[in-house]
């Protein structure tokens, strides 16, 4: 099993800012939308909203959006389609979890190379999980 560790170290207003982890090593910085409480549907602005801390099982497979392999959250609360993808700033995450090096404020950058690493690291393993915290 493959376990990913996705820490959330910065909550602002605007965007998150995370470590990504496999099996207990770093492998990048991750940037999401602003983390909120939820407890409904309702609670959720769309768009804007990271996904709920836990764990969740993630198959690999081709987005229908992207036309590409990326990793796919399974069973997320309120949430559908969450992927681990490339971008660069909270608003190309619409919830998904963005990697790069968080090197300026406010955005991740070299996101491609993350993307395409976490992608070859995952693409033969067939039990893999993500914790949020």
């Amino acid at each position: 099993m493959i376990r990913l560790r996705l820490h959330r170290f910065y909550k602002g207003e605007l965007y998150t800012i995370g470590k990504l982890y496999i099996n207990d090593e770093y492998l990048c910085d991750t940037i999401e939308d602003v983390v909120r409480e939820l407890n409904s549907i309702e609670d959720k602005v769309y768009c804007e909203t990271a996904i709920p801390s836990g764990t969740y099982k993630i198959i690999l497979n081709v987005s229908p959006k992207f036309k590409r392999l990326l990793p796919r959250l399974l069973d997320v609360p309120f949430f559908e389609g969450i992927l681990i993808h490339k971008g660069n700033t909270a608003e190309h995450s619409c919830g998904c979890i963005i990697v790069g090096e968080n090197k300026v404020k406010g955005k991740v950058i070299n996101s491609t190379h993350y993307e395409k690493k976490l992608v070859e690291l995952l693409k033969d393993e067939k039990d893999i999980e993500i914790t949020v915290e």
